[in-house]
């Protein structure tokens, strides 16, 4: 016989819901949420929970009205993504569509700037910030190390200007896979697997198709932060830096290779509905699952969850994205998001878990570069927002 799954006790299930244990009950009392007593105390099913909290940040994520002009608050303009009718749109065009071009080319048509190289000597000096890490370092601290070494190697980052910007761009995406041990390569999608020994044309075509996918998408906690560091004129690198400590965090970028690590478990053999119930005991979510901006699966997902079946561990990857899939809609009704379909990629390719959070970074860095330039086009200093009292 099976072991019994594990199960949240009424102070995880209310503390997972940011409620109060009396409110918890009241939600047992109505309806919404069942629960299992014992000699022991209440318990509840860990995905029935994480189920109903997603439903909750669904109401809750509506943003209040302006009293005055009836435009939600914080709203920041952009011509960069944009979701319509479950799509994701890049000036207009379906993300999806761009995929089988090579992620530079889509990058030179998104920022209207040509390619341009990464310098021998920058790189250089980010492969040695990179290489005095401890050894246990993990692929988000090589990152935020290289970037810190490059901006070192950079006397002349600190004109706020479009030129200079998309220069200090390119040097990043050019550079950064070979400052992490990538090979030298005129393709990114290529030189960043390499940094694995993943030259397989079929995992060098989902790299490049999750690099163009990960380019934008709406408003994220990090590309908001790379646009409060340009508000305030800080250099292309320190807004990169800004928006990396925001991606770096578990409800964000690190939510790629939390997924990875859900799904080696399952190709492990640890049965869908079990490896679930423990992944969400953290309280942090279904992995993989779930996204406020889609009504159904996301689109992103959509697209690159097919290139998986072609990857050298492709078809038993499928098979565990399948079983972990059909649990998730049985018990939540959550879809497939990004990480995902990303934390796929990775796995079917044979590449380490934190990989995931790597291609994240890679490709959203090409968003972040456009939105620091649309930042330096506004007023400084406009995202200072003001701060209310509330203390005795």
């Amino acid at each position: 016989m099976p072991a019994p799954l594990p199960r949240l006790t009424a102070s995880q299930a209310a503390a997972r819901l940011g409620v109060k244990p009396a409110t918890l009950y009241a939600y047992v009392s109505r309806g919404l949420l069942a629960r299992t007593r014992d000699v022991h105390g209440s318990t509840f099913d860990a995905l029935e929970v994480e189920a109903f909290a997603a439903s909750r940040r669904r109401t809750a994520s509506r943003p209040p009205a302006h009293p005055t002009t009836g435009m939600p608050l914080a709203i920041v303009r952009t011509d960069v993504a944009d979701i319509e009718d479950g799509e994701l749109l890049y000036r207009g065009r379906r993300a999806r569509d761009l995929t089988e071009r090579p992620f530079a080319e889509v990058v030179a048509w998104l920022w209207d700037a040509p390619r341009q190289d990464a310098p021998d000597a920058a790189i250089a000096a980010a492969s040695a910030v990179v290489q005095a890490l401890p050894s246990g370092a993990g692929a988000l601290d090589r990152i935020r190390a290289a970037v810190a070494g490059f901006g070192a190697a950079d006397p002349l980052r600190h004109d706020a200007d479009p030129a200079t910007l998309h220069r200090i761009g390119w040097t990043l995406l050019i550079g950064l896979p070979r400052a992490l041990g990538g090979p030298e390569d005129d393709d990114v999608a290529r030189s960043l697997a390499g940094i694995w020994g993943a030259p397989e044309a079929t995992t060098v075509r989902a790299v490049n198709a999750a690099l163009v996918l990960l380019i934008d998408h709406d408003l994220a906690v990090s590309t908001f932060a790379a646009r409060v560091a340009a508000s305030a004129r800080a250099d292309g690198y320190a807004a990169i830096g800004a928006a990396l400590g925001a991606a770096d965090s578990p409800l964000h970028v690190g939510a790629a290779t939390r997924t990875a690590r859900l799904l080696a478990r399952v190709r492990a053999g640890v049965e869908p509905e079990r490896a679930l119930a423990e992944a969400v005991h953290d309280g942090r979510g279904i992995p993989g699952f779930g996204h406020p901006l889609y009504g159904g699966v996301d689109d992103r997902a959509d697209a690159l969850l097919p290139l998986v079946d072609a990857l050298p561990d492709g078809e038993a990857t499928r098979a565990a994205v399948t079983g972990l899939t059909e649990v998730v809609a049985a018990r939540s009704g959550l879809k497939p998001n990004v990480d995902l379909a990303l934390a796929a990629v990775a796995t079917g390719a044979g590449l380490p878990a934190d990989a995931a959070s790597a291609i994240f970074v890679q490709g959203r860095l090409a968003g972040w570069i456009a939105h620091i330039a649309a930042e330096y086009r506004e007023p400084a200093m406009r995202l200072r927002p003001r701060g209310e009292y509330v203390g005795p």
